[in-house]
């Protein structure tokens, strides 16, 4: 692997210059030196205490044909694997999943474990068996009972904040809260500041025990020609079709300004069991999930990439969109505003979102504008940066184990 600059780590260098100077000082506190061992493991070689890390990851979400959690899980293992190539990463779980292509090979995936109390006894079984040091919990659980320290990740607050959005998960609503209060996972992972402080205030985590590593799109979104472009111009959404998304404003919406903008919607995604079809229409194409290798076309040549979500724990079409070139609109929710970085049209109520897509459709300099800022603020992300903020993690949740009296 090709040397790598080494960062600052501020938190050393201002310990040691407030010594030698005198000025203003503080405590050096455990959390401080959790932080001083994760950035030595890191960034100066070596994986747990001098070697390579074997960590698991919870593959659960692998599941899913697509969508964020799936993304999430077969991105950041692969990426994981690859900037880690001494670290051994193990996908599990007791459900059949779809290992992601392409990937390293120090990404293997465990056999699928049959265990009807898999979060109490048949993971922690597992993760002993395959003298795992570290196990990531990816999609808001962690084992009842952790043989090994764990991080977990909270996505969103959705199961909270309304349950008509989702009237399922109920293990996940009555379960994670009790793994925080039993302090279950070393340390919590959110993907934007905005879940971070949802997390804090919500479930009274104390501040540093919560950290926000960012997603990143595929390196496959990017501006892209498209040979025999539509005739018709379309306004395009891509997710899954569930209550959160809001995606009968953005019909009845697309259905108000039609005449005035001249083009049609394209609804691209898996559909949930919980959402109400929509009636047949006139320019509404409703295409279902596609692969992934045709949706940097279908953002590259769209007039705008709409997404009115109610709420999101991070947003990634919209960084999706972006990283194509494509204008977006979307809502002001804070989390996607915290992702689009000012380069987005946010539009509050069916009002102001007729008056985004009535604009994006009659200024192409509009057009331009929010193309040109979505690729700028896209390369502040990538799954490279988010593998190694996350393996930093990893190794501040190990140092934080091996402290004396510290208890998985």
């Amino acid at each position: 692997m090709e040397a790598r600059e080494q960062p600052d780590a501020p938190w050393i260098e201002g310990s040691t210059r407030s010594a030698v100077s005198g000025s203003e000082t503080r405590a050096f506190s455990l959390e401080d030196a959790m932080q001083t061992v994760s950035y030595c493991l890191v960034h100066r070689g070596g994986g747990s205490f001098g070697g390579p890390l074997k960590i698991a990851l919870d593959a659960t979400p692998l599941v899913l044909s697509s969508g964020g959690l799936q993304r999430y899980v077969a991105e950041l293992s692969c990426a994981l694997a690859r900037e880690f190539p001494d670290d051994k990463y193990q996908l599990m779980s007791d459900q059949p999943f779809q290992t992601p292509p392409d990937c390293p090979p120090n990404l293997i995936q465990s056999r699928n474990e049959t265990s009807r109390r898999w979060w109490l006894w048949g993971l922690r079984r597992a993760l002993r068996d395959n003298g795992v040091q570290l196990f990531h919990g990816t999609n808001f659980e962690v084992p009842w009972l952790p043989p090994v320290p764990s991080v977990m990740t909270i996505h969103d607050l959705s199961p909270w904040r309304n349950p008509e959005w989702h009237p399922g998960p109920n293990r996940v609503r009555n379960r994670t809260p009790w793994l925080i209060r039993l302090h279950r996972a070393s340390r919590i992972l959110t993907v934007s500041e905005a879940v971070r402080r949802e997390v804090i205030a919500r479930f009274g985590v104390a501040d540093e025990l919560v950290r926000s590593v960012p997603l990143a799109a595929s390196d496959r979104f990017r501006p892209l020609n498209v040979m025999e472009p539509r005739a018709t111009p379309y306004f395009l959404y891509v997710g899954t079709l569930e209550p959160r998304k809001n995606i009968e404003a953005l019909v009845d919406t697309w259905t108000a300004t039609q005449a005035q903008t001249g083009a049609e919607l394209i609804l691209v995604g898996r559909t949930r069991s919980d959402f109400v079809p929509i009636p047949p229409r006139p320019g509404l194409i409703q295409v279902g999930e596609v692969p992934d290798e045709e949706l940097p076309g279908l953002y590259s040549n769209a007039l705008a990439f709409v997404y009115p979500t109610h709420y999101e724990g991070f947003g990634l079409p919209v960084l999706e969109a972006m990283q194509s070139g494509c204008p977006v609109i979307t809502s002001r929710d804070p989390a996607v505003m915290e992702v689009s970085g000012g380069a987005a049209l946010h539009a509050h109520g069916t009002a102001e979102l007729a008056q985004a897509m009535i604009a994006v459709s009659e200024t192409p300099e509009l057009c331009q504008q929010l193309r040109t800022g979505g690729l700028r603020r896209a390369e502040d992300f990538s799954w490279r940066r988010t593998a190694t903020e996350t393996r930093a993690l990893y190794s501040e949740a190990l140092a934080l184990s091996s402290a004396p009296g510290a208890a998985h």
